[in-house]
């Protein structure tokens, strides 16, 4: 038998390891900040932005998050051009981001942007403009 004290002791129990519990799933604007040189967090506030309509703030988020992934890119040893394969996940963030860049251009009716993105993100990695529809 259980006594009233020994219950609420339990229950005291598992509320303090409720509140330890961090959120497995934090929303992408707690994830930018957390880590601001992520660009799939980036890439995931972009779609997430022209999903709903903001267009200029997702391709505000998306210009931020391609930016971020270059910077990632040549440190790592690329040089501006050639392939950045979809298959390796790292540069999943970079391929979104150049996706949303050209998407969101062709919706303010900048059309040598949104080429220009479609035409970076095709020779970059076939496959993503494949599953991003671009």
């Amino acid at each position: 038998l259980i006594g009233q004290r020994h219950i609420e002791e339990i229950d005291a129990a598992a509320d303090a390891a409720l509140a330890a519990i961090v959120d497995p799933f934090p929303a992408a604007d707690q994830v930018a900040a957390a880590h601001p040189t992520s660009s799939l967090a980036w890439a995931t506030l972009a779609e997430d932005a022209l999903a709903d309509g903001r267009t200029v703030e997702g391709y505000a988020y998306a210009r931020t998050g391609y930016h971020r992934a270059l910077d990632s890119l040549r440190r790592n040893g690329w040089r501006g051009q050639g392939p950045v394969p979809w298959e390796h996940p790292p540069n999943r963030g970079f391929l979104r981001c150049l996706a949303v860049l050209s998407k969101a251009a062709g919706v303010i009716g900048e059309t040598d942007e949104e080429q220009r993105c479609a035409s970076f993100l095709a020779d970059s990695s076939a496959t993503a403009a494949r599953e991003l529809g671009v």
